[in-house]
């Protein structure tokens, strides 16, 4: 039976005319996304969205919460946990900003998405419930861009609480993708008091499930995934509780994972995530299109 491993169609053809010289690589931009965990009494469940089959990438895909940096995300915002340059040696950016347009991104996507906000009045405390009819209108003016993330957090007195994130991994689109992303995963627990929502656009449906419940409805073909989800979800299959996988993210490699393509000399294509043997696949020569997972 296969599985719900996601691959675009055009990908061998891509992956032919990239060899060829007739394209060159999309520059990556800068995302981040978020695996919202709460404990349950069969262990901890994961927040996921499933995107609108209309999406251009990824559609009818379950992922967490999650986006694009947006290019005011590294303006100065009230902050708490661990310094700028501390994040920037843990996520491998280039400098301060960088690294804290990446953690805004998360956090700002998030209560975009999932209506969760990590952030608090100070640095010791969250909010307790993002519902209101306020709230909502600030999270859509954050959506249409309207509101930077920091006048957001200016205009409510809220300190950004980077000590609730974990950083987990790094995964970068392919090269012969025509939308590429740069995407850091962290991981956050879901504060207390609040609740997801489900109001994101580019999705349409959202569950809480637990990590080895979403990686089973994978193997046997009934949920489609792209292969970091499917990786992030085996990684956090073991941890018993929620303050279990947030205290191991210390230890997680954010070394960034990047797919790789070859041509056989017989013509064929082999496509491969270094480190996850279980995502390589190969197209025969000729063939235009990688196989996809079934029924989701």
């Amino acid at each position: 039976m296969p599985n719900g491993q996601w691959y675009p169609p055009e990908w061998p053809d891509r992956i032919r005319a990239l060899a060829a010289g007739d394209i060159a690589p999309a520059t990556p931009k800068r995302a981040a996304t978020v695996m919202l965990l709460r404990d349950g009494t069969d262990g901890p469940a994961v927040h996921m969205l499933r995107r609108r089959t209309s999406m251009a990438f990824a559609g009818g895909a379950y992922a967490y919460p999650g986006g694009g940096v947006d290019p005011r995300d590294d303006r100065p915002v009230r902050w708490a946990g661990p310094s700028l340059e501390t994040w920037a040696d843990r996520l491998g950016t280039d400098d301060a900003a960088t690294a804290q347009a990446v953690v805004c991104a998360a956090v700002r996507e998030t209560f975009e998405e999932a209506g969760v906000l990590l952030a608090g009045p100070a640095a010791d405390t969250v909010v307790g419930d993002t519902t209101g009819d306020d709230w909502e209108a600030d999270r859509q003016a954050l959506v249409d861009r309207d509101l930077s993330f920091a006048q957001f957090l200016e205009r409510r007195g809220l300190v950004l609480r980077s000590d609730l994130l974990g950083a987990w991994a790094r995964w970068i689109t392919p090269e012969f993708e025509q939308r590429r992303y740069d995407t850091w995963f962290f991981v956050a627990a879901l504060p207390e008091g609040q609740r997801t929502r489900d109001v994101s656009t580019e999705a349409d449906t959202t569950v809480w499930t637990r990590p080895a419940e979403a990686v089973a409805g994978y193997d046997r073909g009934e949920l489609l995934m792209m292969p970091p989800t499917v990786a992030t979800l085996r990684a956090l299959e073991p941890y018993a509780r929620v303050a279990d996988a947030l205290a191991a993210a210390a230890r997680q490699s954010l070394e960034p994972v990047l797919a790789t393509a070859r041509l056989g000399e017989d013509g064929d294509v082999v496509l491969s995530w270094p480190g996850h043997e279980e995502f390589t696949k190969h197209v025969p020569r000729g063939g235009t299109h990688l196989p996809q997972g079934g029924p989701r």
